[in-house]
């Protein structure tokens, strides 16, 4: 989970990254982002290895990290 803070408008961003899988053997990137407190947006993307979806959180990650 990581969090963003803006002081200055009183508000802040979370943002969460989740491997899963399902009973049937699908594995899921699950993000979910949206405004600190409230329950955000999921959004799911289906990867082939659990080798990929660890490089694909590895990505978004990153990505996030560097937007502050």
């Amino acid at each position: 989970m990581l969090y963003q803070r803006d002081p200055e408008q009183g508000r802040g961003r979370s943002f969460s990254l989740m491997i899963e899988w399902d009973l049937f053997g699908t594995i899921r990137l699950v993000r979910n982002c949206g405004f600190a407190g409230l329950e955000g947006q999921p959004k799911a993307e289906i990867l082939p290895n659990g080798t990929e979806a660890a490089r694909a959180l590895e990505r978004w990650a990153t990505a996030q990290r560097q937007k502050g």
